[in-house]
């Protein structure tokens, strides 16, 4: 029987979860169904096999009936057989389904989520959001390849059991459904008790894992502070806290199988007493009484089988409702109707139109970004843009600059709908961004963060990120652009050097000049740079300025500026503070003022 235990957290609600994991299931009813006659084939197999004990006594062993005591034999054999190919059946076949079940479910997980608006990647842990793809996936696996038709087959077996012991001998039978009370009295009483030492089991379980999650990640800042004792101290005491959790937890889930067999073994010998008395006064034949105590012995297998993996497959179902609950999230509102299509018609390398009126005319894409009076919080209640109007015309370089929290980035998140506005509206040529479909929407921009993520994968592909078409000649051409060609050209395999865990290999700089590459092989009428040069010392900044310049050239172009010497060319530098514009003109046009900007910049002029 499985050792497995599971924390004690159940599903909030049964019914709905089960209703969505049975619809998965039937995706594949031809082999649940085999599945499940292969199961009630190797149980009542069981039984029957068992059964057979009651002729061969009182048939052939009795009377000393050699010939036919052979023949029951090889048909006790054939049932039992029966039995073990129809088990090696259903396990291989429910392995099958099992597999094609929840690479479904890990599938339409995936689909959904990547639909889900960044709004809900921002208010869950990352770390939980995996969880469902792994330890929940898993555990409805595991439930499915081994629990799905264990319990079925204990069921029918305490059933048919109980069934064929009252056949066999009704008074005895009475004496064993007290036993089987008692057990399932200990068993809910000792559910009731560890449940509680699972969870505290758990809660110190997931302390110890962040706190070594946040050593692992941390590891430079130990060292240079020599924290390594300290941390060797606290993660001591939390797992000595965790020992003794768990210790209660396993010690005393440990008592619920040696007190049901205890109770099987005192129901069993007070039951082989009454029988022998009662076979002794003829009250049951020999035959009846051998089969039945077998029967009674055996009880105590299911009954334990059927609790345990009712457990498991409870854990699953919580599994389950935590992906069935991402599932249902409310993907990103997307009612746009405006594509991004050829501009010929119109004059212009691209242009919209509104797919829902395709008799109106293409209007071109010239890169002409409006704020109207736009405001906008992440929480109700705590807006961050207050009343913002602004305007960038084609080809302009619009500057964003202020202090932390200002509301800079919020700004160049609405312009490509990572969220949605709460007042006002952002034009894009005159549209609203809202009736845009978000596809066409985000082709038309190109955005570089301040955090710089690279996938698995060649140099070559993260650039290519950009255009998954793009040539090889466009992304040496690229890679040029932002000057990131020379130092691609000097590692061991060029632009085939692979690149591991986000490209740690790479030093900042080199990973943001990647970055910038891949933005220019998007070619965008509009390009966003979210501090993109936050991390590239000034050496490095120097060598791309002019590559700067050619990707922003005929471009709108907005800036969050994090050294303000960056934004000294920008048409307008437009200064935020606590989600208002404060402060709009050219850089000796704010300078003259003495205002913020003044303040600002003749602050970071003395810093440096």
């Amino acid at each position: 029987m499985s050792k497995r235990q599971f924390n004690a957290k159940r599903p909030n609600d049964i019914g709905h979860t089960l209703r969505v994991l049975l619809a998965y299931m039937g995706h594949h009813k031809f082999l649940m169904a085999l599945v499940a006659v292969l199961v009630s084939v190797s149980a009542l197999a069981n039984l029957l096999g068992t059964f057979m004990l009651k002729p061969l006594v009182n048939r052939y062993i009795l009377p000393g009936d050699m010939q036919g005591l052979l023949f029951g034999v090889i048909v006790t054999a054939a049932i039992y057989g029966a039995g073990v190919l129809a088990a090696f059946g259903y396990t291989q076949i429910m392995v099958k389904a099992a597999q094609k079940i929840v690479y479904e479910i890990r599938r339409d997980l995936f689909r959904h989520v990547q639909k889900l608006p960044l709004r809900y990647f921002d208010s869950q842990p990352h770390g939980d959001i995996m969880s469902r793809f792994t330890n929940d996936v898993d555990t409805i696996a595991d439930a499915l390849n081994n629990s799905f038709a264990m319990v079925i087959q204990s069921f029918i077996q305490i059933a048919g059991t109980l069934t064929l012991l009252f056949v066999l001998n009704w008074q005895l039978s009475l004496v064993v459904v007290l036993g089987y009370i008692a057990m399932f009295a200990s068993i809910q009483y000792s559910g009731r008790r560890s449940k509680q030492y699972f969870q505290a089991q758990q809660q110190m379980l997931g302390r110890l894992n962040g706190d070594i999650e946040e050593m692992i990640s941390g590891q430079k800042v130990i060292k240079v502070f020599n924290h390594e004792e300290k941390n060797i101290q606290r993660f001591c005491e939390k797992n000595e806290a965790l020992r003794k959790a768990a210790t209660s937890a396993q010690g005393y889930a440990a008592t619920m199988v040696p007190t049901v067999v205890s109770i099987s073994y005192v129901n069993y010998a007070v039951v082989a007493v009454l029988g022998g008395l009662m076979a002794i006064h003829g009250m049951t034949d020999v035959g009846s009484l051998t089969s039945y105590l077998v029967f009674v012995r055996q009880a105590a297998m299911p009954i334990n089988q059927f609790t345990q993996q009712t457990n498991f497959l409870l854990a699953a179902l919580a599994g389950a409702e935590r992906i069935f609950n991402a599932m249902e999230e409310t993907p990103e509102v997307d009612e746009g109707t405006v594509a991004l299509v050829n501009g010929k018609a119109a004059g212009s390398r691209w242009a919209w139109q509104d797919t829902a009126r395709p008799e109106a005319a293409p209007v071109p894409l010239k890169g002409d970004v409006r704020f109207e009076h736009v405001s906008f919080g992440y929480d109700p209640g705590r807006m961050i843009l207050k009343d913002i109007s602004l305007y960038a015309k084609p080809g302009q370089k619009i500057a964003f600059v202020g202090s932390t929290g200002a509301g800079k980035t919020t700004v160049t998140n609405l312009i490509n709908r990572f969220y949605d506005v709460d007042q006002g509206r952002i034009t894009y040529d005159g549209i609203d961004v809202r009736q845009i479909d978000k596809v066409s929407l985000r082709r038309s921009l190109a955005v570089v963060l301040q955090d710089t993520h690279l996938f698995s994968g060649t140099i070559a592909d993260n650039i290519r990120f950009g255009k998954l078409d793009a040539t090889d000649e466009e992304v040496v051409a690229a890679a040029k652009l932002a000057n990131a060609h020379s130092f691609i050209r000097r590692l061991p395999q060029g632009y085939d050097t692979p690149i591991t865990g986000d490209g740690k290999s790479l030093s900042q700089g080199q990973r943001q000049l990647l970055a910038i590459a891949r933005a220019a092989i998007a070619d965008p009428p509009v390009l966003i740079l979210d501090e993109a040069t936050s991390s590239i010392d000034t050496r490095t900044e120097a060598l791309i300025e002019t590559g700067m310049d050619r990707l922003m050239e005929g471009r709108t172009v907005f800036v969050i500026a994090h050294r303000l010497s960056t934004v000294r060319n920008a048409n307008a530098i437009i200064v935020l503070e606590q989600g208002r514009i404060v402060e709009r003109g050219s850089h000796e046009e704010l300078l003259e003022q003495k205002g913020e900007y003044y303040q600002l910049y003749n602050g970071m002029f003395e810093l440096s």
